[in-house]
């Protein structure tokens, strides 16, 4: 079983940054793509960005520009560093992996922005 905490979210004033981690309980040299995702109250959970195992990365057009994914395999760690936030940021932000077909998830974490 494979398990993923994030951490960093937190209260921010919009034009602020944050930066989210994701640990994950076993080596992620391996694991063909991690992201992270978003789902704000009422509505579905949205891609955000992913990074795939050679280092490339896909960002979503709300977010192209302003936040940045990289992984840190040594610390089997994920990051999504968010600058220039905006109130409509506002959400719980979800780690995930893919691994072999199957989707993991973490517990989320909560980012606001306040305008």
């Amino acid at each position: 079983q494979v398990q993923l905490v994030e951490s960093g979210g937190g209260l921010v004033q919009a034009g602020g940054s944050l930066r989210l981690s994701c640990a994950v309980s076993r080596s992620i040299f391996g694991i063909d793509t991690l992201g992270w995702y978003r789902q704000a109250p009422g509505r579905q959970r949205e891609l955000v960005a992913r990074i795939t195992r050679g280092g490339s990365t896909y960002y979503a057009d709300s977010w192209k520009g302003r936040f940045t994914i990289s992984r840190e395999n040594a610390k089997n760690t994920v990051y999504l560093q968010m600058n220039s936030l905006k109130p409509e940021d506002t959400s719980v932000y979800y780690c995930n992996a893919l691994i072999w077909d199957n989707d993991y998830w973490g517990q989320g974490t909560q980012v606001t922005v306040s305008s």
